[in-house]
């Protein structure tokens, strides 16, 4: 929904000339003195404005964002609020290479930051203001090839850095793993995609186990079997898409025999979602429901010659 206002703003002074003075005034193609004088609008950044509302949660959500600087960056303020308690809001500065997010409630701010380095190195910085802790990492290519390597360490550093080897079909990461007993060990954790008949196979492996899981999915179904090792824990997934706006979820777990289903239902508008859902290992049926509204208003500041 878009609701637009003109503000008018007071007219600026007029700026000098060579010699000092004020100019004359820039006259109407009609008669000299004419107080139809032409203007000019100047087209401010619009701004965004989206309400949410939560009934599980029974939270409210409000967001404004705006774009400044000519679409360079991106101003955000969230705030969020409940039946009790006071508005907690949440600022943040987005840019392409930069970010700074400031959180009321914690009283803490995250600042990330990316720059390109020589050749193909490429940094990535994150720094929280309250831990007083952050996280630097370098990326590199791997000379023609499409594979990637990662050095990131944290600082103040603790111990190796971390050393992750990124190809096309996932990546393996390398770090330091402290144990209860205080020894320091590498653990190796990894994933790897392919594509299997008609859908794809997703290896996830830590020092725990693996899961392996198959994904099937097209226009209106989706069938997701997975395998834990070595607890073999066998489970699946199934999604049917009805229609657009309608999707049925259901997962079995087959050693526990637990079972969940979901129903969601999102209208035509894309403002109002509802979901309900039953959980047979909590015996608890629940419903919930999303709503959000849009505003875009887009002002106009008029300045007279």
């Amino acid at each position: 929904m878009a609701a637009p206002a003109l503000l008018s703003a007071p007219p600026p002074l007029p700026p000098m000339d060579e010699d000092g003075g004020a100019p004359h005034a820039a006259l109407s193609p009609g008669a000299e003195g004419d107080p139809l004088v032409p203007r000019l609008r100047r087209r401010l950044p619009a701004v965004r404005v989206t309400s949410e509302f939560n009934s599980e949660s029974r939270l409210f959500s409000h967001r404004l964002s705006c774009r400044v600087l000519e679409g360079l960056a991106k101003i955000r303020l969230r705030v969020h609020h409940g039946a009790a308690g006071s508005p907690l809001p949440e600022f943040a500065l987005l840019a392409r290479n930069f970010s700074v997010a400031v959180d009321t409630a914690s009283r803490s701010a995250v600042l990330r930051g990316v720059a390109n380095l020589a050749g193909s190195l490429r940094l990535h910085a994150r720094h929280n203001t309250k831990e007083q802790q952050g996280e630097v990492a370098v990326t590199a290519n791997l000379g023609d090839s499409p594979c990637k390597i990662e050095l990131s360490s944290l600082v103040p550093p603790d111990g190796l850095p971390r050393t992750t080897f990124i190809f096309p079909s996932g990546e393996v990461s390398i770090k330091e793993k402290y144990l209860d007993e205080g020894e320091r060990i590498l653990s190796v954790n990894g994933i790897v995609k392919s594509h299997v008949l008609n859908g794809v196979c997703t290896t996830l492996y830590n020092d725990n186990g693996m899961n392996i899981k198959y994904r099937y999915k097209d226009e209106e179904l989706s069938f997701i079997p997975s395998i834990s090792l070595p607890s073999n824990s066998l489970s699946f997934a199934f999604k049917r898409q009805f229609t657009p706006s309608d999707k049925l979820s259901y997962r079995y777990q087959f050693n526990t025999n637990h079972w969940s289903a979901v129903y969601k239902h999102k209208a035509n508008n894309k403002h109002v979602n509802w979901k309900a859902g039953y959980e047979s290992d909590e015996r608890l049926g629940w419903a919930s429901l999303w709503v959000s509204i849009h505003l875009c208003f887009n002002v106009n500041d008029r300045d007279a010659d």
